[in-house]
């Protein structure tokens, strides 16, 4: 009870920090493997480290370098880009609801992430009118630092860090799963996400051994959604044990 107290009492960007410390955990192997493929590929460190600082897309930046690298025209790899982040166009407006009034936060939703918006659509509810900016700029800010720094990291001396610790090489692909299902554990104790997500990953699972599975991914995705719209309907809601 003392420490959730005192975190409670903290200023919104001092718990924003603690929030988001966590990510760093995931951010920088991922992008230190970023640094390291963009280097490969023949961009240089301060190329490599605009593209974290400017375009900050996770997965996108991996399909960037991957297509210029393979001779793609410029237009392709920017449009195969901004489709893979089109899933973002739907992130703002879902926490539109626990936003504050502020000219802010237009500028400020380029550092939101996916996992970001998972910690955002959490806390922001939790926290009180005048912490909700300060939270989010916090916490935002310390994950584009990480992700920026450990690409950088990455272009720089990815080489010789892969060379001496070869386990690694090995663990970074998984930093970044690992990290969303640190984020999706708790939901498993409320019955609705529950089933939503075991009905997602089991389809997903299952996708991945048939030829479907370039569109494993998207078809598990709206396999949750359905099966979450269907529970939550209010004739079949299931019972609610820890709300969020």
């Amino acid at each position: 009870m003392t420490t959730s107290s005192n975190t409670a009492s903290r200023p919104g960007w001092q718990r924003g920090v603690l929030d988001a410390l966590p990510l760093l955990g995931g951010y920088i192997p991922v992008a230190i493997s970023f640094g390291l493929i963009a280097s490969q590929a023949g961009f240089t460190a301060l190329e490599a480290t605009l593209i974290s600082l400017l375009i900050y897309a996770g997965a996108s930046q991996f399909l960037l370098v991957a297509m210029v690298a393979s001779g793609a025209p410029l237009w392709l790899a920017v449009s195969m880009t901004l489709l893979v982040n089109v899933r973002h166009v739907v992130y703002a407006p879902n926490l539109v609801p626990d936003l504050t009034q502020s000219r802010a936060w237009p500028w400020l939703m380029h550092g939101l992430t996916d996992q970001i918006f998972a910690l955002a659509h959490t806390r922001l509810a939790q926290l009180n009118h005048h912490d909700k900016l300060g939270w989010y700029t916090a916490a935002s800010l310390v994950a584009w630092a990480s992700w920026v720094l450990g690409t950088t990291l990455g272009a720089i001396a990815g080489d010789t860090l892969t060379q001496h610790w070869p386990l690694l090489d090995a663990v970074m692909p998984f930093a970044l799963p690992a990290l969303f299902l640190v984020l999706l554990a708790p939901r498993f104790s409320n019955r609705l996400w529950f089933y939503t997500l075991s009905v997602t990953i089991i389809s997903a699972m299952v996708l991945a051994l048939t030829l479907l599975k370039n569109a494993a991914i998207p078809l598990a995705a709206m396999a949750g959604g359905f099966t979450f719209y269907l529970l939550s309907r209010p004739h079949n809601k299931p019972e609610q044990t820890h709300a969020n």
